[in-house]
């Protein structure tokens, strides 16, 4: 059975692109472009991998997480992005929730990407 990735990022072209690189790899995935739509889709979706921007309109990356996990505990996550002062917001996140939290900075090369995906999912 293929392991399950959800990418929300607000980004179209972001997420679509990170949507294809898991497709291209014998992943299923699928895109969805804003916090609201993540958790709906995750629902129904049932990903062991989600792959979150943080900076999004409405509702932030990291309280999406934090819905999600308080749903959905076993699902690993990996945090995107294209904003260096963020790596502090996810620090304390992880501090507070007592679960860590893998961040990339956007761009991040597919190779990357892959290889983080396959140590989170192994460690599932």
């Amino acid at each position: 059975m293929k392991q399950k990735v959800l990418v929300v990022d607000d980004d179209r072209l972001v997420a679509d692109t990170l949507n294809l690189v898991f497709l291209a790899n014998g992943y299923e995935s699928e895109a969805r472009y804003s916090a609201a739509d993540g958790l709906l889709r995750a629902r129904t979706f049932g990903p062991q991998l989600l792959l979150c921007d943080i900076t999004m309109p409405e509702e932030s990356g990291l309280q999406l997480v934090e819905k999600i996990h308080a749903e959905m505990p076993e699902v690993r996550t990996l945090m995107l992005t294209a904003y260096s002062s963020n790596a502090a917001k996810v620090d304390a996140h992880s501090n507070r929730t007592g679960r860590p939290l893998k961040l990339l900075n956007k761009p991040c090369r597919p190779e990357e990407l892959l290889r983080e995906a396959y140590t989170l999912l192994r460690s599932a």
